[in-house]
């Protein structure tokens, strides 16, 4: 997958997750606080992976890319408290796990490999 591929995806990635949000009641204070905080940290993981593409050093990219790493990590937090929670039923999160999983697993081995090259 090249980085446009990549930005893409992060791109529809982060779409999927604020029309996510936007179907959680707004009279539950709980979805409302989880949801924000999941949409802050998804629409986070693409925008530092624009920054680690357009960084003018090796060290900077691993930066940026661990940035994108954390986004990741804390939207994989957010949507499992939504689901554990009881806000949003398992069946209706799988889709976004499992890509959140993927995501993880792709700018995990970005990051290793800019560390080792």
């Amino acid at each position: 997958m090249n980085q446009d591929e990549l930005k893409k995806r992060l791109k529809e990635f982060a779409l999927r997750v604020i029309r996510m949000y936007v179907k959680l009641p707004k009279d539950n204070a709980v979805a409302q606080v989880l949801g924000r905080q999941c949409l802050r940290s998804a629409t986070s993981v693409g925008a530092n992976y624009i920054e680690a593409t357009r960084s003018r050093s090796k060290a900077e990219f691993i930066a940026k890319t661990g940035d994108s790493l954390k986004e990741i990590a804390e939207t994989e937090y957010w949507l499992e408290l939504l689901v554990e929670s009881g806000t949003v039923s398992a069946d209706k999160m799988v889709g976004l796990i499992d890509e959140v999983g993927q995501l993880i697993a792709i700018v995990t081995s970005i990051n290793k490999n800019a560390k080792t090259n």
